[in-house]
């Protein structure tokens, strides 16, 4: 056997929830947190055009995706970086920092691929419980030292749902020293309706060591092409750029991404379906006795403790795909109607059972 690194057999590798593909035309996707949407013909028309192209090399720069979110944001290019997702761009801040000896904080449970990343990148993982399923960042700034390189806030928490509100946010920044970098992981900002948040976009002229990521692959409704960005200080952008792989995004991909910037407003309608159905199911689980946080992405999380496994294994029996984090709780992603009731029924039964006993 060759010699591979050490820390690659203490991974675990990512797992994606079991059924979700195999039996795709009839298990209900409810775990991935994708949008129900299929995409909208403009973007439909960008990929077709597009995949004449392919065998040609894309733009390495994503020149014109660059320029369409930086005039969507009304900032400037310089102030952005195009990846293969935001979890690529994450991958590419971890390695960026990590130094023999650095750390990375973040908080805990939060996305389940920051250690992962962390391990790979060789930062030590600092996790700060979360409080309620909210981020503590109080806790959090007292755990920053000479040490720490990055800090990770995912906001709206994945997969608790829950948001950091803007003035808890500008004291963790005050707190933070300038050579500490801050990344607001806003993957699912789309779908926030909490009236104290704000986005780190609002913020990141202020402050030159925090910079924002955000994702096609969800409000947008491109999870299959893989296209996110980082928005920063044009000096941390000019560094991240050399660390990220050259053709990582492909034609494809960023055309569909600079269509879909094209036609926000439509795909922003959708996400405001989304956030009704959001309300919806949680307000008939909560009606119902269930222990659910109020959620501001497009997904819910169900206090569920020691039994969520078997919760999980119950809904994957109902041919319903969900995310079961053993022992703490239950992610559902908010899908189409349909599927959204077939969820409800199911986990109605399932509180009958367990009501019932034996």
């Amino acid at each position: 056997m060759p010699r591979l690194r050490a820390v690659l057999g203490r991974l675990a590798a990512y797992q994606p929830t079991e059924g979700v593909h195999a039996a795709a035309t009839r298990t209900r996707p409810l775990s991935a947190n994708e949008s129900p949407h299929g995409p909208l013909p403009g973007i439909v028309e960008a990929i077709t055009a597009a995949a004449s192209t392919v065998n040609r090399y894309p733009d390495p720069g994503c020149g014109q995706l660059t320029r369409a979110i930086a005039e969507t944001h009304g900032i400037t290019e310089d102030r952005v970086v195009v990846g293969a997702g935001s979890v690529a761009l994450l991958q590419t801040l971890l390695q960026s920092v990590g130094d023999p000896g650095t750390e990375v904080v973040y908080a805990w449970r939060s996305f389940e691929l920051y250690p992962i990343l962390a391990d790979l990148a060789g930062l030590r993982s600092v996790r700060v419980p979360l409080v309620r399923d909210a981020h503590d960042l109080p806790a959090m700034a007292d755990r920053i030292t000479d040490a720490t390189r990055l800090v990770l806030i995912c906001n709206p928490n994945n997969p608790t749902g829950t948001m950091v509100a803007r003035e808890e946010l500008l004291k963790f920044l005050a707190r933070t020293p300038p050579t500490c970098l801050v990344a607001l992981d806003e993957a699912y900002y789309e779908y926030a309706r909490e009236p104290t948040a704000s986005s780190g976009m609002e913020l990141v002229e202020a402050h030159p060591n925090l910079v924002v990521l955000r994702t096609f692959s969800k409000a947008y409704g491109l999870a299959g092409l893989r296209a996110g960005y980082l928005v920063g200080d044009p000096r941390v952008v000019e560094q991240l750029r050399k660390a990220c792989l050259v053709y990582a995004v492909n034609g494809v991909a960023q055309q569909a991404a600079v269509a879909a910037l094209g036609l926000e407003d439509q795909l922003l309608r959708r996400v405001d379906a989304t956030v009704r159905e959001r309300g919806r199911v949680r307000d008939t689980l909560v009606a119902r006795g269930w222990d659910v946080p109020a959620g501001h992405a497009n997904f819910l999380w169900l206090r569920l403790g020691d039994a969520s496994a078997e919760f999980g294994r119950w809904c994957t029996g109902k041919d319903i795909a969900v995310r079961t984090f053993p022992g703490e709780g239950v992610r559902v992603s908010i899908g189409c109607a349909e599927d959204n009731d077939a969820f409800l029924a199911a986990s109605a039964e399932w509180r009958r059972r367990e009501q019932q006993g034996p």
